[in-house]
């Protein structure tokens, strides 16, 4: 049986008593008010309940409450293929322009004749996901841990996930070079052409990585969605009700001093169950 430390942690409203490991990695904690313990890793699940009953002698008699979780689920160990921390902005569509990208000659033709060729949009979707995810990477310094580029069923992938003191933020890129974007509360509009479904689309993904992520650490993870542009020369946001960060790539920044969501301990939980690839090939 593994080694727990219990201690007591109080901030934001909360009164919980935590079961570390000797490194300082939670294992699971006691709601104080209530007496619900959560198991965060499931191989230390007896030393848990063991630990935090004798700590507090109501959690052992404590009912579950309705609709109580399922246990999470184990995962296996991280092969070195597996550990999405390896990569870097934009790979989940390197493939794609190599595979659609025309040859120079025909490039520099459409160019010439003001056309896009194929691959342009591939490009410059990996050019401003390269983009975000250098002023992202910036933030690892004040806590934040990020990952890039995370692939999903049915060829479809999330851009950036960063993970830190102030929460989960589902970062959504777009690029519009010269361009002009006018963001109302549901709807976004590029150079005043038609209504795009960016944020509609930008909050459904929040709430599936919201799922996948709960579903595996056993806590409750806020999870907020962001649309950052690239490269517009104007970005105007009329919204009165939406629940969509928007920022230009430079002002991504703005979320760096965010804190008081996560504890450092929930951070890294997150953190290593975000980067495993199996947590997201059924998501």
């Amino acid at each position: 049986m593994a080694e727990l430390k219990v201690v007591r942690w109080k901030r934001h409203g909360h009164d919980r008593l935590y079961a570390n490991l000797p490194d300082g990695t939670a294992a699971g904690w006691a709601d104080c008010k209530t007496g619900r313990i959560t198991v965060r890793l499931g191989e230390h699940r007896d030393a848990v309940m063991a630990v935090l009953r004798e700590h507090l002698p109501s959690a052992a008699d404590a009912p579950a409450p309705p609709g109580a979780p399922a246990p999470t689920p184990v995962l296996p160990p991280i092969a070195p293929g597996d550990d999405l921390a390896s990569n870097s902005p934009g790979t989940a569509l390197r493939s794609k322009v190599t595979e659609t990208s025309a040859g120079l000659m025909t490039r520099a033709l459409a160019r010439v004749l003001g056309r896009p060729a194929d691959g342009d949009s591939w490009r410059k979707g990996m050019t401003g996901e390269r983009r975000v995810g250098a002023e992202l990477d910036r933030l690892r310094r004040h806590g934040w841990r990020v990952l890039h580029s995370i692939p999903l069923p049915r060829e479809v992938d999330l851009d950036h996930l960063l993970i830190g003191p102030g929460g989960v933020f589902n970062v959504n890129t777009k690029n519009h070079p010269r361009k002009a974007v006018w963001v109302g509360d549901d709807a976004v509009k590029v150079n005043h052409g038609r209504p795009e479904p960016y944020a509609r689309k930008s909050r459904a993904e929040a709430k599936r990585v919201q799922r996948v992520l709960e579903h595996y650490c056993g806590f409750a993870i806020p999870v907020e969605p962001v649309l950052v542009f690239v490269g517009v020369t104007d970005l105007k946001v009329v919204a009165t009700q939406l629940t969509v960060r928007v920022y230009r790539e430079r002002e991504v920044s703005a979320l760096a001093p965010l804190n008081g969501v996560l504890t450092a301990d929930e951070v890294e939980r997150i953190y290593a169950v975000a980067r495993h690839r199996h947590v997201w090939q059924t998501a």
